[in-house]
């Protein structure tokens, strides 16, 4: 969530200054409509919320969302105008902040409301061609052309379980062997280390980088190295990432989900952004997508 924001920021040209904030009970359970005394609704660990109040508040979150409020209202009152800028549905009216981001699947619309096919992200050209080349050399031994991977884990609507993870695996493995590539593969936090240990034994004999967890993670090496991606389901984020590539993505289906998933799935599909994978790849030439400069200029007619 925090990389969305980061994302826009840098898309904006400017150096953020980065507020991580808690809600306090009562605040916590019933954000974001209790809207009283909002000063002293995040826990003591949190950011302070203080003057100077900054140009522009770019928030994501359920949790977010008192901050945003509190901000706006307090530079108003000070003199200033803070430009509030509202990733993914704040659930309130939208006409509480000055541009609300949401993708479609949220079902949101309103007279300052993008929405956009999927998450906002961090990735530009630039930072994809350093960190490949960052990344070739450690993987110059493998053939090409390279497939990466990107995995997540379970959450709220998917599992991804120890058996789920080795069907997972052997796909991955049998693709390998039988379309003649390399894997590049960067597990998530989610992951879990009983899953990788199942996914490094599965790919133990075909040509394959894991990522090891040692270092910084070679996520953005991996989205501008390969020649093809998939990804797995749980993550709305990676798969925008992935998308924003340029290369054909497919996305492994993992048990679960929900209509929001569904819906972003089928957007992706109809839109020709990306594919099921299904154990091997159909080659296609997805759609270009550039829904940051979208939100960007509509930042700047605002500002």
């Amino acid at each position: 969530m925090e990389s969305q924001c980061l994302g826009l920021a840098e898309a904006l040209g400017v150096a953020p200054v980065v507020k991580r904030v808690a809600l306090r009970t009562p605040w916590r359970q019933l954000s974001p409509y209790l809207r009283i005394d909002l000063s002293h609704a995040y826990t003591n660990g949190s950011d302070k919320l203080a003057p100077p109040w900054p140009d522009i508040l770019i928030a994501t979150g359920r949790h977010s969302v008192p901050a945003s409020l509190y901000v706006r209202h307090e530079s108003r009152v000070a003199g200033k105008r803070t430009l509030t800028v509202q990733i993914q549905n704040p659930v309130i009216a939208p006409a509480n902040f000055d541009l609300v981001v949401t993708p479609l699947h949220d079902r949101l619309s309103g007279p300052n409301v993008i929405s956009t096919i999927g998450a906002l992200h961090r990735v530009t050209r630039a930072r994809l061609a350093a960190d490949a080349a960052t990344l070739a050399s450690r993987v110059a031994h493998l053939p090409r052309p390279y497939v990466g991977v990107l995995i997540g884990g379970p959450n709220s609507a998917f599992r991804f379980g120890p058996e789920d993870m080795r069907r997972f695996a052997d796909a991955l493995r049998d693709l390998a062997n039988t379309a003649h590539i390399s894997l590049l593969v960067t597990p998530s936090r989610r992951t879990g280390e009983d899953n990788i240990a199942i996914l490094r034994a599965s790919l133990a004999d075909v040509p394959a980088f894991v990522w090891d967890g040692a270092g910084a993670n070679p996520y953005f090496g991996i989205l501008g190295l390969a020649d093809h991606l998939i990804v797995t389901s749980d993550s709305v984020n990676m798969i925008s990432e992935a998308c924003a590539t340029g290369h054909p993505v497919y996305v492994y289906n993992l048990p679960g989900g929900s209509k929001k998933f569904a819906h972003f799935r089928r957007l992706l599909r109809e839109r020709n952004l990306a594919r099921d994978f299904e154990g091997r790849l159909e080659p296609f030439t997805p759609a270009q997508i550039d829904e940051m400069s979208t939100v960007v200029d509509a930042i700047r007619r605002l500002a």
